[in-house]
């Protein structure tokens, strides 16, 4: 459940026992959202436009990581 990646002052993690849809959570002091790791859409929460796209990019380049991640700490609802 560590830090993936900071994007500006925001960091990005995924964590055990979660819930579905397979996401993972962008925060920062003055936000805070969860983002399909499918679509790499905000499913809760809300992003500044200039970090959503940001994060958006990372997301779409780190995939693979993101399922990985996702399937290590959440065994029992993998990522299809």
């Amino acid at each position: 459940m560590g830090k993936l990646a900071t994007i500006g002052k925001a960091t990005i993690r995924v964590f055990g026992n979660d819930h579905l849809p397979p996401h993972f959570h962008v925060k920062d002091t003055d936000f805070e959202a969860l983002v399909s790791i499918e679509t790499f859409e905000v499913i809760a929460g809300d992003l500044p436009t200039a970090i959503r796209k940001e994060v958006q990019t990372w997301a779409a380049a780190n995939k693979d990581r993101l399922v990985s991640e996702w399937n290590a700490w959440n065994p029992n609802i993998p990522f299809a």
